[in-house]
């Protein structure tokens, strides 16, 4: 082996054990959550955390209106359209959390991967 071989393993244990650092400790749940609102899907999100709020606060604004009706028809229609919302925003928060644990289990494969690289390489 050369030296420039050398320096380049060298360059890349300190990249790979920086990298490992970087994905060695799991970030706390806030800022996983809010990472959700960044990168190539962040616009999605953005997008669907807004209609989930509408959603939810559409279902508060019917609840109310079915506690205060007088007559049985329109309690019930506006205790189905909450029921509808509150059955909408839930979906989405599904949705959402779907793509909390997607990021998670992704970190854990960089993690794994960069495990494996270790493992092959001679130190």
């Amino acid at each position: 082996m050369s030296n420039i071989d050398d320096l380049i393993n060298e360059s890349l244990s300190k990249e790979d054990e920086a990298l490992l650092e970087h994905y060695s400790t799991e970030p706390g749940y806030f800022k996983q959550a809010m990472a959700l609102f960044r990168g190539q899907l962040g616009w999605v999100m953005w997008f669907v955390g807004i209609v989930q709020l509408v959603f939810f606060l559409g279902a508060i604004y019917a609840l109310v209106q079915a506690f205060t009706g007088d007559e049985l028809m329109s309690v019930l229609r506006w205790g189905i359209v909450t029921v509808i919302l509150v059955q909408l925003s839930t979906f989405l928060r599904g949705f959402m959390g779907a793509h909390f644990e997607a990021n998670r289990v992704l970190r854990e494969v960089k993690r794994l991967e960069l495990r494996l690289v270790r493992m092959e390489r001679p130190e």
